[in-house]
């Protein structure tokens, strides 16, 4: 038939994780990663009280373009956060169609508290703008508004700009933490993953960014420790 393009589907469709909802996959992670104080010291940030390491979330999306606005959207949303007893949580929603992204959105704001404190690198010019538009969008209560939100990327810039041949948190986490990354799919292709999932194509991609969206989260919890011990 004439006008129909034909797409390889792939016999590689498998997502990790439980389908929490129709098209909707929760992963999850515990490790052992850095070792917070109660209190985190967050003069760094020109914070005048520290907080409390279990009012961290690190969070990150995945989204379908770099430009933003309201014709872009997150289909992956990771957070992270260090429980009670010190260890290290990742979670991660992986929408794998379209009509998945209400459900994430719901759930993600479960994982938000009055007093949680977000922590993320340039989340506040990306992430979370992405998000507010994405939940008013969706005709959901925005859980992000009124909490306390703390970008790393500033403080980064504060200390090593013009040190450092830039301050993208892959250079911050090679230099802080002497994390060198391998087989790492960088986030400019992660749109291209998630959109030929979505035309039948192989996951393959879709679990390299999954993997890349693991090491940000960690990479966030590093870095923030690091600046705090500078604080110290």
């Amino acid at each position: 038939m004439q006008g129909v393009t034909q797409r390889a589907s792939s016999s590689d469709r498998f997502v990790p994780g439980v389908e929490i909802a129709p098209g909707l996959f929760l992963t999850g992670a515990t490790m052992d990663w850095g070792c917070p104080s109660p209190m985190i010291d967050t003069a760094f940030a020109r914070w005048q009280e520290p907080v409390a390491y279990d009012r961290l979330l690190h969070f990150d999306t995945e989204t379908t373009g770099l430009a933003g606005g309201a014709g872009t959207r997150a289909w992956m949303i990771g957070a992270a956060d260090w429980l009670t007893d010190g260890r290290f949580r990742v979670r991660q929603l992986t929408t794998t169609t379209m009509g998945a992204e209400t459900a994430m959105l719901r759930t993600f704001a479960q994982w938000l508290q009055p007093n949680t404190v977000l922590v993320s690198y340039n989340g506040k010019c990306y992430d979370s703008p992405l998000l507010k538009t994405r939940y008013r969008l969706a005709r959901l209560p925005d859980p992000l508004s009124g909490l306390v939100h703390l970008d790393l990327l500033h403080p980064v810039r504060r200390h090593w700009k013009g040190v450092w041949e830039n301050c993208r948190l892959v250079t911050a986490e090679r230099e802080l933490l002497g994390v060198v990354r391998e087989d790492d799919l960088p986030g400019s292709e992660a749109p291209a993953a998630w959109l030929s999932y979505l035309r039948g194509g192989s996951a393959v991609n879709l679990r390299r960014v999954l993997a890349h969206n693991t090491q940000d989260l960690k990479s966030l919890a590093g870095v923030l420790l690091h600046l705090a011990r500078l604080s110290e």
